[in-house]
């Protein structure tokens, strides 16, 4: 009998539930998706919100309710749960589910034959499984006065971001937790455990509360990264008069091993549904780190995520954290870190110059990308056609507020030469709108994530630090341009692929963390497991040539200006608190 495994990713609109085989190769998928099928919750888009206060979060018992469900239509399929011997799974990062007194108990009695379902053995918030009914979602900003003492109690963003990698954000779990104690002293009081979406979803399976993984603990404000516990100072101030001890006792330990197993599963799912007594229980992570998990990503690659937002993920072995961005641990390898930048713009402002350009003629089809694309690739590298005695066309482009960097909504654009800005009058004939943007916003977006991640590539072979290789997803790796114009900014020793593996990297990162969990041999690391297994050629295609010398150096010549560009643009908006509103979306 053939082993099988299984993962799951819960984000804020579904559930999904795939199950793959030893050679890694998809078996079957199922999907809920709240809004179709679970909408008497009163949900729109997955959640409920309380507008006043900014809140926004999701009712526990529809997850709940989402795991018989998922399970059910995988069995419709003719899924065997009695082949799997691994199960893992992945969470929407920052969601926070508060447990109540009895959940061990009620979760270690969890009934498989009496025909009541997870929601209705506990679903309740009468002193039983959970303290409170509803779950924080990560679209949730009710935290700012929480998130300025948390940006306080270490002396500012930068000591924050190096201390737990990441400056305070409103969705993160400490900000969240503190905001909970203060509004809903009694319930916090009655609150025996606290897990994110992750840990929650593995405690259903394990029949106990489960430990949070060593990767998505990371998106909580509260864990002392290069100390590898947690961080004592934010956790008295997270407490308050409930003490450290308490609100330890509430988060856990969190085990350093990304592969452990937590045990074997709880017989509710053996006698229910046919699950194996053996099938164990991997730790269960959060969703952009398991979507890192999706392939054998090795250190230096990155992956690119470019749909409404702009997303980058890249393994990395140094830690270099900085409020714009985020460090979290590696998921499966220690050693690694997962370093990730989220920007609010992305595929509507590349839009919007789309759809300027096509204005320019009445034989554009709407929405074509054509006359975007061949404006962009036909026009010279930085705009300069002389290089010697041009200046180089530098801007920024933001229909939407920005967090990175953190500024309101705004066009800039600079020419620069002789290390000198100058602003590009409406009318300078040195930059024609709307055409010449159709170039300057790709460099502009791609110039942003070079910036920011230089320090953290390595020098490949002979050639200068660049990733080894960009994977883009999303939408706009469909678009031979933008592919085009990734290589020569960011470089890529062996080039620019397209990763395609539909909308299920996150359930695929899952399952083949369960995969690794059970199947390693002694010490082996998960890139090595799944880089013998992984049908890259099923995935992976090459799109586009990576670094090209003399271009990329030009671009890296232009760092400068474009930093300054940035400065320019802060000054002149003015700084305000923002936050990201895609961070909590998967890069699939």
């Amino acid at each position: 009998m053939a082993d099988q495994f299984l993962g799951f990713d819960l984000s804020t609109q579904q559930l999904k539930g795939i199950i793959v085989g030893s050679d890694l190769k998809l078996i079957h998928e199922a999907k809920v998706d709240f809004d179709a099928d679970l909408a008497y919750y009163g949900i729109e888009k997955g959640v409920l919100t309380n507008p006043d206060e900014g809140e926004v979060f999701a009712p526990v018992a529809m997850f709940l309710e989402a795991v018989d469900l998922v399970l059910k239509r995988l069995k419709i399929q003719g899924a065997d749960f009695g082949k799997v011997k691994g199960i893992s799974g992945a969470g929407m990062q920052h969601g926070t589910i508060f447990w109540g007194k009895k959940a061990d108990e009620e979760l270690a009695g969890l009934d498989g034959e009496s025909g009541k379902s997870l929601k209705e053995q506990l679903g309740g918030t009468d002193g039983g499984a959970f303290s409170h009914e509803f779950s924080p979602n990560w679209q949730d900003a009710s935290t700012q006065a929480q998130c300025d003492r948390f940006d306080e109690k270490l002396g500012g963003k930068e000591s924050l971001a190096e201390g737990t990698g990441s400056s305070a954000h409103h969705r993160f779990s400490g900000p969240q937790i503190l905001r909970f104690r203060e509004k809903y002293p009694d319930a916090y009081k009655n609150t025996s455990r606290i897990s994110l979406v992750s840990s929650f979803l593995a405690s259903v399976f394990l029949g106990k509360v489960a430990p949070i993984d060593i990767g998505d603990v990371c998106g909580a404000n509260l864990w002392d990264i290069k100390n590898g516990r947690w961080h004592e100072q934010l956790l008295a101030l997270t407490a308050g008069d409930s003490g450290v001890e308490d609100l330890k006792a509430k988060l856990g330990e969190v085990p350093e091993d990304g592969g452990k197993s937590f045990g074997t599963i709880s017989q509710y799912f053996v006698k229910r549904y046919g699950f194996s007594s053996e099938a164990k229980i991997v730790a269960f992570t959060g969703d952009n780190p398991s979507t890192l998990l999706a392939l054998p990503l090795r250190s230096s690659d990155a992956i690119v995520s470019l749909g409404t937002s702009t997303t980058f993920l890249m393994s990395t072995p140094q830690y270099k954290p900085d409020p714009a961005y985020h460090f979290l641990n590696h998921p499966t390898t220690a050693g690694l870190y997962m370093f990730m930048l989220c920007y609010k713009n992305g595929g509507l402002a590349r839009e919007h110059i789309r759809d300027a350009i096509n204005r320019l003629s009445s034989s554009a089809a709407p929405r074509s990308w054509e006359a975007f694309n061949e404006t962009a690739t036909s026009t010279p590298v930085l705009g300069q056609e002389d290089p010697k005695n041009d200046p180089a066309r530098l801007g920024l482009f933001f229909p939407r507020p920005e967090i990175v960097p953190n500024v309101k909504a705004g066009t800039w654009r600079f020419l620069y030469k002789d290390s000198t800005l100058s602003p590009a009058a409406p009318e300078d004939k040195t930059w024609p709108i709307p055409r010449a943007d159709a170039r300057a916003i790709l460099e502009s977006q791609f110039l942003s994530l070079r910036l920011r991640s230089q320090n953290l590539v390595e020098p490949q072979g002979t050639l200068p630090p660049q990733p080894r290789r960009i994977y883009l997803v999303g939408g706009g790796a469909a678009n031979a341009a933008i592919a085009e114009l990734a290589g020569q900014v960011l470089g890529g020793s062996e080039g620019v692929y397209k990763l395609d593996i539909g909308g299920n990297a996150c359930a695929l990162g899952a399952a083949y963390k369960a995969a690794w969990g059970v199947q390693r041999e002694g010490a082996e690391k998960f890139e090595d497991y799944l880089e013998k297994r992984w049908n890259e050629e099923g995935f992976v295609k090459r799109i586009a040539e990576g670094y090209q010398k003399g271009v990329f150096e030009k671009y890296g010549d232009a760092l400068k200006g474009f930093a300054e560009v940035e400065a320019q643009a802060i000054r002149e908006k003015g700084e305000e608190r923002l936050e990201e509103s895609n961070a909590g979306e998967k890069v699939s």
